[in-house]
């Protein structure tokens, strides 16, 4: 049995390269970027004005000013500002030539000869100046970066309508066990409805990545052969639940064996999580979960969702926080790593009612996992501890 940061830095040292693709920007939600982004124009590409209002020459203030135009948003302006002249100007519209400054409309009035008088003390300039937020060429994004919406709309800003993205890793699904039925059926007195499979599907979802379900493998040691050579065969990483403990029926690293798969490791000093299996073969790989579903959930967060960003060129960053206790909790055992589901109220931490690996209902509940380090029993209300959002 080995730690769990043993465990993470064996697993993510094992990353492969998933190749790059270009794409419509409409499908690049949830991607990963490959190349740099430059800007193709200044931004703003001209002198903009900030606000409604009228655009003059600061030193023209004091005076009453003729209104030269109408300059709506789109529309090149006609006239340069010269003293004792303004034009009335859109928000984001061009701010003619001569102008330094835009007058607020609220901050004017029309004097009785048609004319525009400001009538404040002072004012801002309310001009957003050419290349003040970016410079042509300048780079706007980097490879490796994580496309969400807000990277969507740099790249339409700068006309980047094909991201070249790193491809998604293949990722197939196979759960073990004669007590699983699926979730459409009614389980019998000794069955129990298989849930990892929807949950690693949606965990997978989640991240832009669609996985394909290979279906419930018996506990029978060649059907279960059979099922994971065709997920090997048609996949960069499977996943699998059940089957990986020390139990008569767990025939799970056997057959991995069978299969020409390296165990890297089998057992991780965590709780939960501990059978978890990790291997390779022929360029592929393979993750032997354990089959409560909680297990699945947690190693899934923890160790396969870092390699799959990192097969696609990310560096995930860990979202962990520290926060404050609001309660004191203790344990009585302290040989393993504990994750604990948990609440935030207030900025303060709390533990949910949580019965063990099988009670995947309490973290609809969960605003994160706290972690409680080996040789750790007691955590007292007011300590800073550690919590990873989920």
């Amino acid at each position: 049995m080995i730690s769990f940061e043993e465990a993470y830095d064996l697993v993510l040292s094992s990353h492969f390269a998933c190749g790059t693709e270009r794409i419509q920007l409409q499908d690049a939600l949830r991607r990963v970027l490959a190349e740099e982004v430059l800007s193709d124009t200044d931004m703003p590409p001209f002198n903009k004005s900030a606000v409604d209002g009228y655009a003059c020459r600061r030193s023209d203030l004091g005076r009453e000013l003729e209104c030269m135009e109408t300059i709506p948003a789109g529309v090149v302006p006609k006239f340069s500002i010269h003293p004792g002249q303004c034009s009335k100007i859109m928000t984001g519209s061009i701010v003619p030539e001569g102008a330094d400054m835009v007058m607020m409309v609220e901050d004017i009035e029309v004097t009785t000869h048609g004319k525009i008088r400001f009538v404040r003390e002072k004012s801002s300039g309310n001009i957003c100046f050419r290349a003040e937020d970016l410079h042509r060429g300048d780079v706007v994004l980097r490879p490796g970066s994580l496309i969400r919406p807000q990277e969507i709309a740099v790249m339409a800003s700068v006309g980047y309508v094909h991201p070249v993205v790193y491809r998604q890793p293949r990722v197939g699904i196979v759960t073990t066990g004669d007590e699983l039925v699926e979730p459409g059926q009614l389980p019998a007195l000794s069955q129990i409805r298989n849930s990892n499979a929807s949950q690693l599907l949606a965990q997978l979802n989640a991240m832009g990545i669609r996985g394909t379900y290979f279906g419930i493998a018996r506990d029978d040691r060649e059907a279960l052969k059979k099922i994971l050579q065709d997920a090997k065969d048609a996949s960069d990483i499977v996943l699998l639940t059940g089957g990986v403990s020390m139990g008569e029926y767990d025939h799970v690293p056997d057959v991995l064996l069978d299969l020409n798969f390296n165990l890297i490791f089998k057992s991780i000093a965590i709780q939960p999580g501990r059978p978890t299996v990790f291997g390779m073969a022929d360029g592929r790989y393979v993750f032997g979960l354990p089959g409560n579903p909680v297990s699945s959930f947690v190693i899934f967060e923890l160790l396969v969702k870092p390699l799959l960003y990192k097969s696609m060129g990310h560096a995930y960053p860990s979202p962990e926080f520290q926060m404050t206790m609001g309660e004191t909790y203790s344990r009585r055992r302290s040989d393993r790593k504990s994750l604990l589901p948990v609440m935030i109220r207030e900025g303060k931490v709390f533990l949910l009612d949580y019965h063990g690996s099988a009670h995947i209902h309490s973290y609809i509940h969960a605003d994160g996992i706290m972690a409680l380090e080996i040789g750790t029993t007691r955590i007292k209300e007011g300590e800073v501890v550690h919590v990873r959002q989920i």
